[in-house]
């Protein structure tokens, strides 16, 4: 559906002219753009400067975008439908998108809750414009008889008309309300499914505290045994995060087993929403003509369809299993020499924790003194460093009026580049607090548009993450992994702030589904590289330069396992793609056998009786028939960092090259075009109608 399909898939908005937002031109200085932000509101929202004003931004996008809507209905078939159908989505995203951001990520009770309503309201004004014949037909008229000015704009006119037919527009009237019906069953079961996460993350308790290593203990709340008052433990709740850490660094197996069971069998109650969420977007894709859910996801995807998609994992699952199995054996004869137990299963539980020890010990890595390489500060630094080099453009900092920021820790920052001007504002939200959105991510804020030849509505979006420490602290400093996350957001951030698209419609991340994560694995690699790391990452004590033999000993720990993790992933895939593929499960309980079974043909590892790990994969919810796209993401970075970064990943020309080619498009142009442009012929081939990536490059990558 047009509408709500924007605003999910892509994650960008923008605001409608003037209103809400500032708007700033093109070639602004950094003093006039902090100086225009310091007189605003939230995200530089003038109606923003209270709780309250988040029911006049809606108050004010509905009566702006009924004008519009009238507009557009005495308007003839022209590209001018276009361009205010765009304006529409701008002035509608602009505050579904801040609403999502707030409702994240506030501390104050009264945004969040001001936000959930602002939510609520657009999403019903959203089904009523989803569902206006007088738009849907303006769209088709277009399309069919207008003379477009660029291809964009032709792309676009297509981009609408499609969209609004994924919400059934084009269906007789019982078949559209049944549709309605369905999308709204489907929305309120993803959020009974998180909701039960957060209410049901299980728990276990744990005597003595000894049993787990002391560098855990300020993280968990200690208790006292009820029988041995005053032998200290832990209750210890299993929520993904705590679970991971509890399984890469507890040795005593037994801890680790309950913590694992616990962890994946928790919340019980989303067995049942799984079932009823299958249910639902079957029967919404057969009211769609389709044969399956998967058939509907992917239609509009590169792949386009989930054969296309099945080939792809079947193929990879092939070429990985061999050396998975290997690095199984791996890990399960080290397991045996450490407990000394000559025939010891290697259990799911084990995995973390003996292959990090693995890691650790062959490539001689202590993770305290990676760390000590990488303050927060200095990360950022790093990431300044790289757009510098790579597109000549600086980030500025700029000053925070106390209503526009959300917490006193947030930044603001300013891309500026000196021939082009002002490229987009950036807002850094690292620390973990409670109460705040749990992982990494990047929101959209406001999405950029053309507004004329010579201005441009200027991108804003945030970068949020849970990094531990406080502001400016000495003792922030970050694991690899988390640098590698950092790098993977700030891609898709560049994505959104160095795009120059005519229509907001297709700024920076809008782009078709499997395509999305193309920049944001891209940027990975530049935190893996000694080219780049030497430039930023320094002991924060000494500050020596991070030595290169270290990183190529984080290299090598990465290869270690890749072939396990890459099978993992691919199994993921598959639970996603066959779960919303033809042959439905008719049970709760079928949904775990079938995941079992794919479990057996493709790893292996065993299943372990009463778990059901998929009840917390809230990838099922997210993407729906989509996670495949992570795949198709990594190759295509693999390859482009092959084709076009490898031999100077800091090369202004490397930089030219994928902001021309790659970046500045969004989703304006066909993605495959983009991409054989970019790394060439060989980045991809063509199957059933659909896109497969090459895997080539992965694989010699992965010495697979």
């Amino acid at each position: 559906m047009y509408f709500a399909s924007v605003v999910l898939r892509g994650g960008a908005s923008a605001s409608y002219a003037s209103r809400c937002f500032a708007t700033h031109s093109f070639n602004a200085s950094p003093g006039y753009a902090a100086a225009v932000a310091a007189e605003s509101g939230l995200y530089g929202s003038e109606v923003l400067k209270t709780a309250r004003g988040f029911r006049r931004f809606v108050d004010e996008a509905i009566e702006r975008t009924e004008e519009l809507v009238s507009r557009i209905s005495q308007l003839p078939a022209s590209a001018d439908i276009i361009g205010a159908m765009d304006e529409i989505s701008d002035t509608v995203c602009s505050v579904v998108d801040s609403a999502e951001l707030c409702r994240n990520t506030h501390p104050d009770r009264e945004y969040v809750e001001e936000a959930n309503q602002a939510s609520m309201r657009m999403y019903d004004y959203i089904h009523c414009l989803n569902t206006n014949h007088t738009l849907y037909k303006a769209v088709m008229s277009a399309e069919q008889e207008a003379v477009f000015p660029t291809r964009e704009a032709e792309r676009m006119a297509h981009s609408l008309r499609v969209d609004f037919e994924r919400g059934g527009i084009h269906l007789c009237a019982h078949k559209l309300e049944r549709v309605n019906q369905l999308n709204s069953e489907i929305s309120l079961l993803g959020r009974e499914f998180n909701e039960n996460i957060i209410i049901d993350p299980g728990s276990i308790e744990v005597f003595p505290a000894s049993r787990i290593p002391k560098h855990m203990h300020h993280l968990l709340k200690p208790i006292y045994h009820r029988d041995k008052q005053k032998e200290k433990g832990f209750h210890i709740i299993t929520d993904p995060v705590t679970l991971s850490s509890l399984l890469k660094w507890v040795p005593d197996s037994e801890v680790r087993k309950r913590a694992y069971v616990t962890g994946n069998s928790s919340p019980r109650a989303n067995l049942d929403v799984v079932h009823r969420l299958i249910a639902a977007r079957h029967e919404l894709s057969q009211v769609m003509g389709c044969k399956s859910y998967s058939e509907f996801a992917t239609r509009t995807n590169m792949a386009a369809s989930p054969d296309v998609v099945m080939s792809f994992l079947v193929e990879l699952s092939g070429i990985v299993r061999k050396k998975a199995d290997e690095q199984f054996k791996t890990i399960r004869n080290f397991k045996r020499q450490k407990t000394g137990e000559a025939f010891g299963d290697l259990e799911p539980w084990d995995e973390s924790y003996y292959t990090g020890i693995l890691k650790s010990s062959v490539h001689d890595l202590d993770h305290s003194v990676v760390a000590s390489y990488f303050p927060l500060l200095q990360c950022l630094y790093g990431l300044k460093s790289l757009v510098k080099s790579l597109f000549g453009a600086t980030f500025h900092d700029v000053p925070l009026e106390p209503s526009e920021s959300w917490h006193p820790s947030v930044l603001k920052m300013l891309l500026h580049h000196p021939d082009e001007g002002d490229l987009g504002f950036l807002y850094l939200d690292l620390y973990a607090r409670k109460g705040k959105y749990p992982g990494c991510a990047h929101f959209a804020i406001k999405g950029g548009r053309r507004l004329s030849p010579k201005e441009y509505q200027l991108p804003v979006v945030a970068l949020v993450c849970n990094f531990s420490g406080s502001p400016g602290s000495l003792n922030s400093r970050l694991n690899h992994g988390e640098v590698e996350t950092l790098f993977h957001e700030f891609g898709h951030a560049l994505h959104s702030l160095l795009s120059r698209t005519d229509y907001q419609h297709f700024s920076g991340t809008r782009v078709v589904f499997d395509f999305a994560e193309a920049p944001a694995n891209l940027f990975e690699y530049y935190a893996w590289d000694h080219r780049v790391l030497k430039t930023f990452a320094r002991h924060y004590s000494t500050g020596e330069v991070i030595p290169e033999r270290l990183v190529e000993a984080l290299n090598d720990a990465r290869r270690m396992f890749a072939a396990t993790e890459l099978q993992r992933q691919i199994f993921y895939a598959l639970i996603d793609q066959t779960l919303f593929g033809e042959q439905q499960p008719t049970s709760t309980r079928d949904t775990a056998s079938v995941i079992n079974d794919l479990r057996r043909q493709h790893t292996s590892w065993n299943h372990v009786e009463s778990t059901h790990w998929h009840v917390r994969f809230s990838h099922l919810i997210n993407y729906g028939a989509g996670y495949y796209s992570y795949l198709y993401a990594k190759c295509f970075a693999s390859s482009i960092w092959k084709e076009v970064c490898c031999e100077d990943p800091l090369s202004p020309a490397a930089g030219s090259v994928i902001r021309a080619k790659f970046l500045k498009h969004g989703g304006a142009r066909d993605p495959s075009e983009l991409l054989k442009d970019l790394a060439g012929e060989g980045v991809m081939r063509r199957c059933a109608g659909g896109i497969i990536p090459d895997v080539s490059d992965l694989c010699e990558e992965m010495n697979l």
